[in-house]
């Protein structure tokens, strides 16, 4: 009998222990060679990330900026620069087999101050969260013809949360189960709700592609095409982030660039022909769907109409096609949040452990992010896109240009030591605030090129960081060289 029990506990702590694993999921160490994937099991991941209704508001909106050529042109220079960015930084991320945030410890910021980085991506990443759940929140009262509430808030956000952290909890295996899926069911309905949204139009498809700026006031055609740019290229340097925390398990850098470019150029070409196709062609059947019901006066209506493309594009779906667009939004919308809440976890595992020592676990921390989120979504996010979108640009490119000049210009490729990472680095530090800062005046006040805040960032940084790192801010100025004995991390092999 004691035999039995002895033999009962151990399987018991045995599978308590696997679970805390598959649970914590590396957050804080190096992926293991037996758990890396190839780039198209990947590639679900990040493009799955980026096809959802905020991506779809945001082509849309490029191109009523642009127009349809300038702004697929723009589309293409903003793919192909945020492929280079996420294959160059997941390149690293794969050899540690680290997040993005951890990533920072070694490379550019220092153990202590990668507590910035993970301010920055959190700030990032969770706010997609609360975007996300905002459009999902409107188009499903607008679904169900129920009314802004608060209880339906409170049941509504309350069943989504309880979805995400739930779907998030059980680490990536689960999160790619749930990504392909869900992936390949939105790249199907979205076909059939393109095609609707072009029947309807009453326009041919070649004439919806032809047409020009529609947002007056926004200056001559270089003022419009620098403005797409900017407008893109914030989820570009996001992006890249993001293709860091899934490269980690990436086998070889061919699979890191299969998953970095597929998701670029999925983000920056079709989610722009998608949103301009579905909203522009789309919102004349809008219109006449409001005039039906009565939701609108006839001259009213066309104003509604685009307010809605605005603030509730999952109600377009519904539109054209009833219950299939409804499951439309919701496949576009899960498979996001379940990503965004995985890479907000991680973030906030670095943040915490690197500010406070605390290290609560990643379950925690989904719901921690999740909460803030939540506070985002009350705090009004959505009327802040535009703006949002721009400053976002500037701090995940700031970010990432501090990390590839550490590694590729500094060590010149070769990798960190884990026992020697520094406490703080000081030439991070000031070289994220001064980048951003330039980056941002330029863009708001600046003029012709100058106005790409996020290129002038990552200029900014490739060429600040180094100039400082092996001047005058060498490593151990500030913290005598070595890390804190409990910020430390085990030496990762090489992959």
């Amino acid at each position: 009998m004691a035999t039995l029990l002895s033999y009962s506990s151990l399987t018991l702590m045995t599978q308590a222990s696997e679970v805390r694993t598959v649970i914590e999921d590396y957050a804080l160490e190096s992926v293991p060679p037996e758990q890396r994937k190839s780039g198209w099991q990947l590639m679900w991941m990040t493009t799955g990330l980026i096809t959802t209704l905020v991506q779809l508001l945001i082509g849309s909106y490029v191109t009523a900026l642009a127009g349809v050529g300038y702004g697929l042109l723009a589309g293409a220079s903003v793919g192909l620069f945020g492929g280079t960015l996420g294959f160059l930084v997941g390149r690293l991320a794969r050899m540690e087999g680290l997040s993005s945030t951890v990533l920072s410890r070694f490379y550019g910021l220092g153990a202590r101050s990668s507590f910035v980085a993970s301010a920055i991506y959190s700030f990032m990443i969770l706010g997609f969260l609360a975007l996300e759940n905002a459009l999902l929140y409107n188009g499903t009262i607008f679904a169900l013809g129920l009314r802004d509430t608060i209880a339906s808030r409170v049941i509504i956000y309350g069943i989504l949360t309880a979805a995400w952290i739930y779907l998030t909890t059980y680490g990536v295996k689960q999160v790619l189960r749930v990504s392909s899926t869900l992936t390949v069911s939105f790249l199907v309905l979205l076909v059939y709700v393109i095609w609707h949204a072009a029947s309807v139009s009453g326009q041919p498809l070649a004439e919806i592609l032809r047409h020009g700026a529609l947002i007056p006031g926004m200056g001559s055609t270089a003022d419009r095409f620098y403005a797409a740019l900017v407008a893109l290229a914030a989820s570009a340097g996001a992006l890249a982030l993001n293709d860091s925390d899934f490269a980690r398990y990436a086998r070889t850098p061919k699979d890191v660039a299969i998953m970095a470019f597929a998701a670029a150029l999925t983000v920056d070409l079709l989610m722009v022909l998608a949103g301009t196709i579905i909203i522009y062609g789309g919102t004349g059947d809008v219109v006449r769907y409001l005039l039906a019901r009565d939701a609108a006066t006839p001259d009213r209506a066309m104003a509604v109409a685009q307010s809605m493309a605005q603030n509730n594009t999952g109600a377009y779906f519904i539109v054209f096609a009833g219950v299939v667009g409804f499951l439309l939004m919701y496949a576009a919308q899960t498979k996001a949040q379940v990503l965004n809440t995985y890479s907000g976890s991680l973030s906030l595992s670095n943040l915490f452990d690197a500010l406070l020592n605390w290290r609560p676990g990643r379950l925690a921390m989904v719901v921690i992010g999740n909460l803030i989120g939540l506070g985002m979504t009350i705090g009004g996010i959505l009327r802040l896109l535009h703006e949002w979108l721009g400053i976002l640009g500037i701090l995940t490119t700031t970010f990432v240009g501090v990390i590839l000049a550490d590694f590729y210009v500094v060590r010149r490729g070769v990798r960190a030591r884990r026992d020697e990472a520094e406490a703080y680095n000081p030439a991070g530090l000031i070289t994220v605030l001064v980048a951003t800062v330039v980056a941002y005046r330029l863009q708001s006040g600046g003029a012709g090129i100058l106005r790409l805040g996020f290129l002038v960032a990552l200029v900014v940084s490739l060429i600040l960081y180094p100039a400082l790192r092996l001047t005058l801010l060498r490593p151990g100025v500030l913290s005598g060289g070595k890390v804190e004995p409990e910020l430390a991390l085990a030496e990762g092999e090489r992959h």
